[in-house]
């Protein structure tokens, strides 16, 4: 029996556009080849990028989507910004918005409709799974594919709560849910086991969590010098400038002699005496964790507010044996103990506190990380996600037996 096959199409595969689930997507997509499956990887945005662990085919609205983004950069350059930014509570669906998916609609979408059926009736797959492409840009799409091809369409989205209409997603990307139809789906994935019957309610027949994870050859703990006392690293802080301001901020002027650094770019608020070290490629992302006594996970608003909403930031703390400092987190417990594996932080003093007691005693940071490491590599690995979604799919059986 061949191992079962599974077509992705991915919102992209090139790390160079920093979205937040591509390292994660590749990551999950190693399990996935560890566990036996074939992938054909097409993206959404950007080329496709070959690898070990998968194999690709074209984008066939590249061109339109660059000149789309470039479009969107100008607009946001005029406005004297970096992005087009939406409200944090209940964004609008505006003009732009509505014009987007009316062009896309026209253009892209019968594209990628041609461009899916000849994947399909090429590469004959057990599944078509969507990797958190806008869901109103398919539209129409995957009934399409069950009624010709009769196999299972699937769509994860790696990024609830933020990509619903409540908080209509990242100011980078699109509202994923307006005039979508889930219905279409045979299953929803989602990081998110709060927000499941959010998705129900907007129409998924089926929805089922699959949390974020860790691949622990590449999250390991690093043999380097600590350059920084305290070290937190995100893109940007929006839902979050609360707790960057609790965390960062005032403990930053608390405590003169310590040394925070900050990874990532656009912090619009008060990130204190924070030296900002920019962006850290993904290659030494596990180096400049290994590199912090304390490492904080500092999870948005969104996240954080809904029940077991997982983020990657603290798998990927734990795998690499952090000593992790994290604001409060609904679900959290779910995951790791708190007090035992990390700690959690209620306001600027008690991370003051924290940071002064990890900090003059290496030892118990030491321990902290080893024991949440420990955790990763019982429960929270990429291959443990894999088989979970492949058991949702109904493929875990046909993976062990090839």
């Amino acid at each position: 029996m061949r191992a079962p096959r599974i077509l992705a199409v991915a919102s992209a595969v090139d790390l160079d556009f920093r979205y937040g689930c591509t390292p994660a997507w590749w990551q999950l997509w190693k399990g996935l080849y560890e566990e036996g499956a074939d992938l054909v990887v097409t993206p959404y945005r950007g080329r496709p990028v070959e690898s070990p662990w998968w194999r690709t085919a074209p984008n066939p609205t590249f061109v339109e989507g660059e000149s789309f983004a470039r479009a969107r950069d100008a607009v946001a350059k005029l406005k004297g910004d970096t992005h087009l930014r939406r409200a944090e509570d209940n964004p609008e669906d505006g003009f732009g918005d509505r014009m987007t998916r009316e062009v896309v609609w026209r253009w892209v979408t019968p594209r990628w409709k041609k461009h899916l059926d000849r994947l399909v009736e090429r590469e004959r797959p057990d599944a078509i799974v969507v990797f958190t492409v806008p869901m109103a840009h398919l539209r129409g799409i995957p009934s399409y594919l069950r009624e010709r091809y009769g196999i299972p369409v699937v769509f994860y989205d790696g990024d609830v709560p933020m990509s619903l209409p409540e908080f209509g997603g990242m100011d980078t990307g699109f509202n994923w849910y307006h005039q979508a139809d889930p219905s279409e789906y045979d299953l929803l994935i989602s990081n998110s086991e709060g927000g499941l019957e959010r998705l129900r309610r907007l129409g998924a027949p089926r929805a089922e969590a699959v949390f974020w994870g860790a691949d622990p050859e590449f999250f390991a703990p690093q043999a380097v010098d600590k350059s920084m006392d305290v070290f937190f690293y995100g893109y940007g802080d929006k839902f979050r400038r609360e707790w960057l301001q609790a965390m960062v901020g005032e403990p930053s002027r608390a405590l003169p002699d310590a040394d925070f650094a900050l990874g990532g770019r656009d912090f619009q608020g008060d990130v204190g005496n924070a030296r900002l070290v920019g962006d850290v490629p993904f290659n030494v992302f596990a180096r400049a964790i290994s590199s912090a006594r304390v490492n904080l996970c500092i999870t948005r608003r969104s996240h954080a507010s809904v029940y077991a909403s997982s983020s990657c930031r603290p798998f990927e703390l734990a795998s690499a044996g952090a000593a992790i400092v994290a604001n409060p987190y609904d679900g959290i417990e779910r995951w790791f103990e708190p007090g035992s594996e990390l700690l959690v932080v209620n306001d600027a003093q008690e991370a003051v506190d924290a940071y002064r007691d990890l900090l003059a005693d290496p030892a118990q940071a030491e321990e902290l990380g080893r024991r949440a490491r420990e955790r990763v590599l019982d429960e929270h690995t990429y291959r443990h996600r894999a088989r979970r979604l492949l058991e949702l799919i109904g493929l875990r059986e046909q993976a062990y037996v090839s």
